[in-house]
């Protein structure tokens, strides 16, 4: 069964475009790379290397083979255009879901994903509708509704198992998988948050206006 979510990134270069609006990724790949290293070096087994080295983002005798797996409609052409031409590496995309199969078993020695891990495959049933009890009235999950907080938790717990599975089923043995993303402290509520407070605003403007019939 497909596990490809509603939404989909906007491809190309263009001021709309993930390419130009994917900073704050950029940023936390640059703050994690020294944890990254450390990671690499201390739990990479190397003595399973034979003539090949595959790395997944979800980037001689040894010949470095990088997968880039993201969903079939997503954009690999602007992906492509920016690789440096002189990388000693061999490339290819890989359409698909992380949160299913896209690998043969025991095929990549290290897996990245960045910042797409928060991601679920689809929105809780119950959450656009009107007449349920789990209808979402706010912009977006602020965790304030309980019966709203634990619809997308359990939609989460599901994802986070079918994505876990499967790495380990691709994973090679002695081989890293890691995972960046961002996060909040136990306890501490979206709403509390910088990028909560203003969304939250913005969502109670919008619903001010969508009362008076203005959109």
């Amino acid at each position: 069964m497909s596990n490809t979510p509603q939404w989909i990134m906007i491809g190309g270069e263009g001021p709309e475009s993930y390419h130009q609006n994917s900073s704050y990724q950029r940023a936390l790949l640059e703050a994690a790379k020294e944890k990254m290293n450390e990671a690499i070096s201390a739990k990479l087994t190397l003595n399973l290397i034979t003539d090949r080295f595959t790395i997944v983002d979800f980037g001689y005798n040894i010949e470095f083979q990088v997968f880039f797996n993201d969903f079939s409609n997503n954009d690999f052409n602007t992906l492509f255009q920016g690789l440096p031409p002189e990388r000693r590496y061999y490339s290819a995309g890989v359409p698909g879901s992380f949160l299913d199969r896209v690998l043969p078993k025991k095929s990549f020695h290290i897996g990245i994903i960045s910042y797409a891990f928060h991601f679920t495959s689809k929105v809780p049933k119950g959450i656009t509708n009107r007449n349920s009890p789990l209808w979402n009235k706010d912009m977006h999950c602020t965790g304030i509704n309980k019966a709203v907080k634990k619809a997308y938790l359990d939609q989460y717990s599901v994802d986070t198992k079918n994505l876990l599975d499967a790495r380990a089923e691709e994973l090679v043995p002695g081989g890293l998988f890691l995972i960046f993303g961002s996060c909040m402290r136990d306890g501490v509520k979206m709403s509390e948050t910088c990028k909560g407070v203003p969304m939250d605003c913005l969502g109670a403007s919008l619903n001010d206006l969508a009362q008076q019939v203005h959109i």
